[in-house]
C-alpha cells in the first residue's frame, strides 16, 4: 500500500499548490491514501468547511488538526458532520469531533489515522501516549486495520521522537506536525514502523514558518506586537512523507520525503 501525508497547509499559497499538485501526484506515485494535516489552512489559523472540500476534492482521503483546531468557529460545527476530519484525540471528553477514524480506501484497505497533540510548551491537555494507546488496542494493525497513521502534533522532537518509538510496530507511520520545517530523518524503526519528525509545510518557505516576515521579525526584535500575522503568499512547497507498507503486515518497507515546488529542493520518491 502506497500513502502519503502532507504536513500543515498554510494559507491560499499552501492550498493552491496542494489543488494543484495533488490530483498528479496520486497519479505519478499511484497512491492509494493521502492524508493532509490542515489546521494552518484559512489564513494560517484553522480551517472551514469550504476549505475542508477542496482538499477533499483535490485528492486528500483524511484531514488532520492541531492546536488550531478551532480558530474558525464553524469548524466546531463541521466536524461533527465530517468524519474524515479529525482533531487531536487528547482534547477532553465532550470536545467536538473525533480523534481518529477508520476509513477505506478505493481498494478496499483499511485504514485507521490518529491525530495527538504534545503538552511540551503547548496546552496541558490528557496524556497523548495513553490516548494513542487506547486507539492502537482498540484497532491493531494487521487485524482491524490494513494502515495506521499518526500525526504527532507537537513543538518537541523529542516528545515526536518518543511517540514513535512508543508506537513502533505498531503503526505503518508516525509522522510530527506543527513545526513547519522538514526534517532529515526519515527511517523505518527497529519494528518496522515508519518515522519522520517533522513532515514541513505546504507553505511559502521565503517566510517566517509560513508567515509574512515583517511582523514575527518585528515582535522577536521590538517585543511589541504592531500588526496581526498574514501568510506569505509567494510560491509554495509542499512537503510530506511517502511510506510503503507491507500487504501482509501493514509495517513500513520503505519511507521518503516529498517536497515539490516552490523554494526547497525537489524529492520525490521513486516510483
Amino acid at each position: 500500500m502506497r500513502l502519503l501525508f502532507l504536513g500543515d497547509i498554510v494559507g491560499r499559497s499552501g492550498r493552491d499548490a496542494l489543488v494543484a499538485e495533488l490530483p498528479g501526484l496520486r497519479r505519478q506515485l499511484g497512491l492509494d491514501f493521502v492524508i493532509v494535516n490542515g489546521e494552518n489552512a484559512a489564513g494560517g489559523f484553522g480551517i472551514t468547511g469550504a476549505i475542508c472540500d477542496d482538499v477533499f476534492d483535490a485528492g486528500a482521503d483524511v484531514i488532520t488538526l492541531g492546536n488550531h483546531s478551532w480558530d474558525q468557529r464553524e469548524a466546531l460545527v463541521h466536524i461533527e458532520r465530517e468524519p474524515r476530519l479529525i482533531r487531536p484525540v487528547n482534547y477532553p471528553s465532550g470536545t467536538p469531533g473525533r480523534g481518529a477514524t477508520l476509513v477505506e480506501s478505493a481498494s478496499g484497505a483499511r485504514v485507521l489515522v490518529v491525530n495527538a497533540l504534545g503538552r511540551v510548551f503547548m496546552e496541558a491537555l490528557d496524556c497523548p501516549f495513553e490516548a494513542i494507546d487506547r486507539q492502537l488496542d482498540a484497532c491493531p494493525l494487521g487485524q482491524a486495520a490494513d494502515a495506521i497513521v499518526v500525526d504527532m502534533h507537537a513543538e518537541a522532537t523529542s516528545e515526536k521522537m518518543a511517540m514513535g518509538h512508543f508506537c513502533d510496530g505498531r503503526a505503518s507511520l508516525v509522522v510530527g506536525t506543527h513545526s513547519h520545517v522538514p526534517t532529515a530523518d526519515a527511517q523505518v524503526l527497529p519494528g518496522g514502523t515508519a518515522y519522520q519528525t517533522d513532515a514541513g509545510m505546504c507553505g511559502d518557505y521565503n517566510s517566517v514558518i509560513g508567515m509574512e516576515k515583517d511582523e514575527p521579525l518585528n515582535r522577536f526584535t521590538t517585543k511589541i506586537p504592531s500588526g496581526r500575522f498574514q501568510p506569505a503568499m509567494g510560491p509554495a512547497t509542499l512537503c510530506g512523507v511517502f511510506v510503503e507498507t507491507d500487504a501482509a503486515s501493514g509495517l513500513a518497507r520503505r519511507v521518503e520525503p516529498v517536497r515539490i515546488g516552490g523554494r526547497l529542493r525537489a524529492a520525490l520518491p521513486e516510483t
